[in-house]
């Protein structure tokens, strides 16, 4: 049987999402862990999105194989009964057997969260980049306009060995301006590794002043990591939600 998980967990403590060879303190290992301890076997399961080291979500989804007498509301229960407190199921549902979390994903949605303003928010301090700084919004709204559509990404991509291609599509970046808080949801059909990292980075960088808003033609013209901003930092993104 073919088994859905929607996921939500805080990244803090984690070297992301995927298993790693050397290390077992990833969100994919502990709820492999969690499966084997419950069914006996080996149980592979394939996220929606390899968030990175230190990255949080609200809605990953993931899928697994395996057989079970157990209902989705007890496999449910059971796993969250094992499982971390910074790691939540969400929902198990039984799916196609041809369903597969990543392959199947039409769009994903990301937040990456700014602290703005002279204080810093204590009870959020693990979900926001705490840049305490005032920025140009009408700038990065222009540039995230050259962002939208669809390009090569490649000099957004922090894989500079990528091999396959580096076309998205990104159907909306809306940037929200909160008292303490500047919030950039990207949309898409899908991101590069560090891509809304490196694209947070660019749009920072010309809310500051230090780019301008066109320059992002020749950014992406140029398919060069190099020619890009810098990689923000990983505490501020979440996965949002993952659309089929």
């Amino acid at each position: 049987m073919n088994y859905r998980f929607d996921i939500q967990y805080d990244g803090t403590r984690y070297g992301g999402w995927q298993r790693q060879k050397t290390t077992d303190n990833t969100i994919q290992g502990k709820i492999e862990e969690v499966l084997f301890r419950m069914t006996g076997s080996p149980v592979l399961i394939q996220g929606a999105g390899r968030t990175d080291a230190g990255v949080h979500a609200l809605g990953q989804v993931a899928n697994g194989h395996f057989d079970s007498r157990m209902s989705c509301e007890e496999i449910c229960d059971y796993m969250n009964h094992y499982l971390p407190e910074d790691i939540e199921i969400l929902r198990v549902s039984q799916v196609s057997e041809r369903f597969h979390s990543r392959l199947n994903a039409r769009e994903k949605l990301y937040r990456y969260r700014i602290g703005i303003g002279s204080h810093k928010n204590v009870f959020e301090r693990k979900y926001l980049c705490p840049l305490h700084e005032t920025y140009d919004v009408e700038a990065m709204e222009e540039a995230a306009g050259y962002l939208t559509g669809t390009h090569d990404f490649r000099s957004f991509c922090a894989n500079k060995k990528m091999k396959k291609s580096t076309v998205r599509t990104i159907y909306e970046i809306r940037i929200t301006e909160l008292p303490k808080e500047l919030q950039i949801d990207y949309r898409g059909d899908g991101f590069l590794y560090n891509m809304v990292r490196i694209l947070t980075g660019t749009l920072i960088e010309i809310g500051r002043g230090s780019r301008k808003p066109e320059e992002i033609q020749a950014i992406l013209e140029g398919r060069d990591r190099g020619l890009a901003g810098f990689t923000a930092p990983a505490r501020g993104l979440t996965l949002v939600e993952v659309g089929y």
